[in-house]
This record gives structure tokens, sequence and C-alpha cells, in this order.
């Protein structure tokens, strides 16, 4: 195993044991629930940095047709999936808490995060039509290059101009209102954590599908 992978291991089991074990400023309402702050957010943003690097995999894709560029968008987009998942269940654990319900279909920034993620599924969906390795990269690629444009627009720009119960809406406290001095030691490292665990998830899932590949063309 790599050494940034050794660091990576370390790091998040000390975010981890640090976000829990730190004495964090009563909050109002979030009190105790604040320290989901420390996963919630930062899955997010590392959802965000998967499906960029996605956008990028299927662009370079699109203008070589390598089919590595493929592979790497693939993985990324699954990643980036299973981050947005998470941070889907994470944010409904924090609403079940704050907003006394798992899910409210008056949220727009739930319903639409929960949109984007199927906008992906339909990806995975997209890829398993086809058989052709190159027309199922090269339509994949043009699909993710869209799907992966909506995310700004679904997850921020649009949920911003209507009303909502979420921190930075609707005159609701922001994040930076909410986030005492003693979470953001926690908060931005778990970022950092988060991001690095990522890269090593799409590292296994890229040397995973290049041996199954490997071992369907033996066949």
């Amino acid at each position: 195993m790599k050494t940034w992978k050794y660091i990576v291991a370390v790091w998040m089991t000390l975010v981890i044991s640090a976000g829990f074990l730190i004495r964090i400023p009563q909050i109002p309402i979030l009190e105790e629930t604040a320290r989901n702050l420390f996963l919630h957010v930062p899955m997010w943003f590392t959802m965000m940095v998967a499906f960029a690097m996605a956008f990028y995999f299927s662009v370079r894709y699109l203008n070589d047709e390598h089919l590595s560029w493929d592979l790497k968008a693939e993985t990324a987009t699954m990643v980036g999936l299973l981050f947005g998942i998470c941070g889907l269940l994470t944010g409904s654990l924090w609403a079940k808490f704050t907003w006394g319900t798992w899910w409210t279909f008056s949220e727009p920034r739930m319903n639409l995060s929960a949109l984007a993620m199927l906008i992906f599924v339909a990806y995975f969906v997209l890829r398993s039509a086809f058989n052709d390795r190159e027309k199922r990269a090269k339509i994949s690629a043009v699909y993710n290059v869209f799907g992966v444009t909506t995310i700004p627009f679904l997850l921020y720009i649009i949920p911003r101009q209507l009303p909502s119960l979420h921190p930075g809406a609707d005159g609701n406290p922001a994040f930076s209102d909410i986030t005492a001095p003693e979470l953001r030691l926690i908060f931005y490292p778990a970022v950092l954590g988060f991001i690095g665990l990522a890269f090593w998830l799409m590292d296994i899932l890229k040397r995973y599908k290049q041996l199954e590949l490997k071992t369907a063309s033996n066949i």
C-alpha cells in the first residue's frame, strides 16, 4: 500500500475520533447533532470533487477517445454517487433531529439533491444498456458532461431562490454563522480526509475494473 494511503487511514481515524470526543459549543436547535457537520458537509464537498473529476475525464475521452479516460470517468462518477448518497443519508438523519422528520418535500435542497443522485443512477443504467465498449464510452461521456453541469443548479443556484429550512437559505443562519472555531478545527481536516478517501476508492475501483476487463478478454 502506498504511503499516502496510510496517511489517509490515520488521518480519517484521528478526524472521526476527534469529531466524537471533543467538546463542542451548544448551538441552538443543533446541539450535539452539530457533530454531523464533520460528516454531512465534507461528503458533499467530496462528491463535488469526484463529479468534477468525472467531468474532466469525460471531456478528455471525447477529445481522444482513449478507453482509459472512460474507465476513470466511470470510477469517479461511482465514487461521487456513493458520497452523494451518504450525504443524503446523513442529511436525512440531521433533519430527523432538527426538523422532526426524516424527509420533507417542502425542503427544496433535499429533493433536488435526490434528483441529482437519480441523474447519476441513470448514468449507470445507460452504461449497462450497451455491450460495445466504445459506443458505451462515448454516449456515457456525453451524458456525464451534461449530468455534472446540472449539479451547481440543483444543489446551489435553484435552492437559494426558494424558501428553505436549510442553513444559508431564506434568512436562515449560513454555514459561517453556525460554525464555531472548535468545529472548524475538525471540519476542514475532515474535508481533506474524505477527499483523500475518495481518491483511495477511485484507485481501488479502477484497478478492479482493469482486472475485470483483463479477465474477460482472456476468456
